[in-house]
């Protein structure tokens, strides 16, 4: 993963709860998470702190803190909405949040998941988030985007995982997406970084949905490459009937054949940065075996 450019601890959360918010400093603080941008501590049964441990994600934290609260209300499923805002202090250079606790564990650890329940769930969860967003959603240089601006990208990560997967049916299928008719529609919410690691699962329902430090607007199809990253195959018309019955415009085949090219794309590049995130290598390795078994030029 990308290397912490600042040691994030739970005496540095102490420091800053005393300082900021001086009713929570007793609560208990139990690490939670190390992300790739952000650390998670657990306060007290109810709350989460979210502390960036990178530069690039003290820039995005601040996203989440503007645009979920406006977002959350008409989404389907739970979010992590800040509850409170921190700002630099007690040594910490940058913005943090505190949100609420959500029970669950990621669907990455493979907890029992009742795959037609959670086709439905996610297929209306992201029809309800890709309604159009304003002018000034945040931009993002990595998601949303045109698949060919990201060509250079995969060649490196496909040059990375050498001899690890089917480099000619991977690329086939990225240029099967690239081939697609291009997003033509107005730019939609996204929530930028949706894998099996941000979502959660109780009692085999998916019961959030976590991490919008990439928060953007774009073309849909990068979203909707969760399909291949966690739904079995024989469930992806269930998820499409879902998000279609939900969205204006439908998941037509061009949208589907992009959103297959975002899987193979984020796959490769899980299995080619997470030598140390068992997690996520993981996700990565399922993806790609998921999208290169499906009959090529099959609609999901």
């Amino acid at each position: 993963m990308p290397a912490a450019e600042l040691d994030v601890a739970a005496d540095l959360v102490r420091r800053l709860l005393a300082e900021q918010q001086p009713d929570l400093a007793r609560l208990p603080v139990t690490p939670l998470a190390n992300g790739w941008d952000n650390t998670l501590f657990r306060l007290g049964e109810g709350l989460v702190a979210r502390l960036p441990r990178r530069a690039i994600a003290a820039a995005i934290v601040l996203n989440e803190q503007r645009w979920l609260p406006v977002i959350a209300p008409r989404l389907p499923l739970p979010v992590p909405v800040p509850v409170r805002t921190g700002v630099p202090g007690a040594g910490y250079p940058w913005a943090w949040s505190i949100v609420r606790y959500l029970p669950g564990t990621p669907a990455a650890d493979g907890p029992p998941l009742d795959p037609a329940e959670a086709a439905r769930a996610l297929g209306a969860f992201f029809g309800a988030l890709h309604a159009p967003a304003p002018r000034d959603a945040p931009a993002n240089p990595f998601r949303g985007r045109p698949l060919a601006e990201r060509a250079e990208n995969f060649r490196k990560n496909l040059d990375m995982v050498e001899g690890q997967v089917d480099r000619a049916g991977a690329a086939a299928i990225w240029a099967d997406a690239l081939a697609a008719a291009p997003y033509g529609g107005p730019p939609v919410w996204l929530h930028g970084d949706p894998h099996p690691a941000n979502i959660l699962v109780s009692g085999g329902l998916v019961s959030g949905v976590l991490d919008f430090g990439d928060i953007t607007a774009g073309d849909p199809a990068a979203d909707l490459s969760i399909a291949w990253m966690l739904l079995p195959r024989e469930y992806h018309s269930a998820f499409r009937a879902a998000y279609r019955h939900t969205v204006t415009k439908p998941l037509d085949d061009a949208l589907w054949r992009r959103a297959r090219g975002w899987a193979v794309g984020l796959g490769v590049m899980f299995l080619a940065w997470s030598a140390d995130n068992p997690q996520l290598r993981a996700v990565g390795r399922r993806t790609v075996d998921a999208v290169l078994s499906e009959p090529f030029g099959g609609s999901g």
